[in-house]
């Protein structure tokens, strides 16, 4: 491991691997298929970074969300390693010309959207490459049993044909058992394949669930009790500007932060969040994904998520430094009511999915049988004021039609506007002598952007307003004139998500959809919610709760959660240990267990001498509470 190690600590300045890591990237550069489970934090992007590296050739990393593909890319260029990345809406002369850098130039790491991949153009062009190495990036959304299934995902196989040799690393922060089994089966792991688990444990962090009518005081009681930084977690955009707002109210630095705005403040607001500028940041779940913050000391949920996985990704962004955090999540008795009327919204009836799509394909304006394959700027808000659709019923049916194969929806992502000229450098000195307004404008693109006759390179449009003296509209429209007179190629900068056509449109009344496959997402979505309302309510151990949603077989209670705590202060008020909370750790083991040898109960009270446990033992069964069999405790 000499020359991985030699990598890490060249490009990322690490003294050392952390946990597995060495272990998985070994196997990995041996050409074994890995599966590499690391909790959020945990480095997963180093497992195959370093043998992208080690290895001759490039290395293809599938990702689905675009932001963090832009900010990997934007990471490794810093580190001085060739990296680029295609994702729906790029122009295509953009994708030929980074297809051809990985086929002919020095490309390490080449980074595709799902969708893609595996178009005719990117199969040709990977069929010629020096593949490498298969990296699958957020790998839990190959799986049917996931909480993020996505049908594009399920053709990454399809690599295998092109490069046979090749092997593939799949990494993920969250995966059940069953989710294990679907991605090594759907990506066709070798009979050499190895999954690599770390346990989802956090030492560091404490997690506890707060019953409360009085959502707003609690979170104000959590931040002046636990110093230092801080996520708070709202499902809706509006919330994370109320709350936001009251924190500010109170002497606390706070921000929202959410899908809804802009691309610079999107960055200013989590530039101000990571440099300690802003102490607590209000975010939806658009907020986190690829954030480098060691030290926030809290993360509140102030609504119940509806998943676990989303709960311990998004709580595990707390406490990566190692020291002590805590994720706390406000629970009060209507939420998991509103949790199920949500679900419900989530699955619309097939008569609606129908006529979204529809309406798709009027406000496009795609003919039937058109459209495979393209990218179309796509406002929900837009679209949904044109046809008086809600907004939430229709998202939904978007995912449903993405989840059947027909259309991708992808996350709102910033592209900064480009310009290129075409005229060459002798054309343009001509031009310039015609045109001595526009003078010190081609000149400021040419002193701050390098290549601008080669290729299209980035603007900066307010700053270069901000250098001309000039706003930013009439800047645009200048652009927009030269444009129209072959002087440049100008694409504006945008923000918005887009739509793309996996298939050709088709009649809606011709859309296919599996009633079996759709109950059973049903299905899987109302367990995950039941096992987060479950979370928020079972006298159980918090950590053991989650650990065991994870297939972690027999965890040990973390005695730092809420639940743990109280029953330790429970214990400590009675020395016999005859308090109810007491009684009901063990009841609840021995209903999923149905019987208990005496050292499984002590193990369930590592904080008391067996003396006390056993004294409360003969206590319960003298009053009938429990039944000895044997060896064996039983309840009655």
């Amino acid at each position: 491991m000499s020359t991985s190690l030699n990598i890490l600590q060249k490009y990322w300045g690490y003294p050392a691997f952390r946990p597995l890591q060495a272990e998985i990237i070994e196997h990995v550069l041996t050409g074994n298929d890995t599966l590499a489970l690391l909790p959020t934090g945990g480095g997963k992007s180093i497992c195959f970074q370093v043998p992208a590296l080690a290895r001759e050739g490039v290395t293809l990393v599938v990702s689905p969300l675009i932001a963090l593909m832009k900010d990997q890319v934007r990471q490794l260029r810093e580190r001085g390693i060739i990296a680029d990345a295609i994702f729906s809406g790029m122009r295509p002369s953009d994708i030929d010309r980074i297809l051809d850098n990985a086929v002919y130039g020095n490309t390490k790491l080449l980074y595709l959207s799902p969708e893609r991949l595996l178009t005719d153009l990117a199969r040709e062009r990977i069929r010629r490459m020096n593949v490498s190495l298969i990296a699958v990036d957020e790998a839990h959304c190959i799986s049917q049993w996931g909480y993020d299934f996505r049908p594009p995902y399920l053709r990454i196989a399809e690599l295998r044909e092109l490069h046979p040799e090749v092997p593939i690393i799949a990494v993920t922060a969250t995966a059940t058992p069953e989710v294990v089994q679907d991605i090594q089966e759907n990506l066709q792991f070798s009979k050499t394949g190895k999954v690599f688990q770390q346990s989802f444990a956090r030492e560091n962090l404490s997690y506890v669930v707060r019953p409360t009518e009085a959502k707003e005081q609690e979170v104000l009681k959590i931040l002046r009790g636990v110093p230092g930084t801080s996520i708070v977690y709202v499902r809706s955009r509006r919330g994370t500007r109320l709350i936001a707002e009251q924190l500010r109210r109170r002497k606390i630095t706070a921000a929202a932060y959410h899908a809804g705005l802009d691309h610079q403040e999107k960055d200013d607001r989590q530039a101000a969040w990571i440099a300690g500028d802003l102490r607590v940041i209000v975010a939806t779940n658009a907020f986190g994904m690829g954030i480098d913050k060691a030290d926030v000391r809290s993360v509140i949920h102030y609504d119940l998520p509806d998943s676990p996985e989303a709960y311990f990704q998004e709580a595990g962004r707390g406490g990566r430094d190692g020291k002590d955090s805590f994720a706390v999540m406000l629970y009060h008795p209507e939420d998991g009511e509103r949790l199920k009327r949500f679900l419900a919204v989530s699955f619309p009836e097939i008569s609606e999915i129908r006529r979204v799509y529809r309406a798709i394909g009027s406000y496009l304006q795609l003919a039937a049988g058109g459209g495979k394959g393209e990218s179309f700027d796509f406002e929900l808000t837009k679209f949904c004021n044109n046809f008086g659709f809600d907004a939430g019923p229709t998202y939904h049916c978007l995912r449903a039609l993405e989840k059947h194969g027909y259309i991708l929806l992808t996350d709102a992502v910033h592209q900064p506007a480009t310009v290129q000229f075409v005229l060459n450098k002798e054309q343009l000195y001509d031009y310039q002598l015609k045109n001595p307004n526009l003078v010190k404008l081609i000149k400021s693109i040419l002193r701050t952007s390098q290549g601008a006759f080669l290729e299209p390179v980035k603007i900066r449009e307010g700053n270069l307003a901000n250098f001309l003296k000039s706003s930013l509209e009439n800047l645009q429209s200048t652009f927009r004139k030269l444009h129209g007179e072959g002087i440049i190629d100008y694409r504006p900068a945008k923000d918005a998500p887009q739509i793309v056509f996996i298939t050709e449109r088709l009649d809606a009344d011709n859309l296919a959809f599996n009633v079996q496959e759709m109950n059973f997402l049903r299905e899987r979505a109302e367990q995950r919610v039941e096992t987060m309302i479950g979370y928020a309510t079972l006298p159980r151990c918090r950590s053991v709760q989650l650990l065991e949603y994870f297939g972690e077989k027999d965890p040990p209670p973390c005695g730092r959660c809420d639940w743990c705590l109280e029953v330790k202060k429970s214990a400590q008020s009675s020395q016999k240990l005859k308090g109810d909370l007491a009684f009901d750790v063990i009841k609840a083991r021995l209903e999923e267990k149905n019987s208990l040898l005496p050292a499984e109960v002590y193990a369930l009270f590592p904080q008391h001498d067996k003396t006390s446990v056993a004294n409360a033992l003969e206590h319960w069964l003298s009053d009938g509470l429990l039944l000895r069999e044997g060896l064996q405790i039983r309840l009655p």
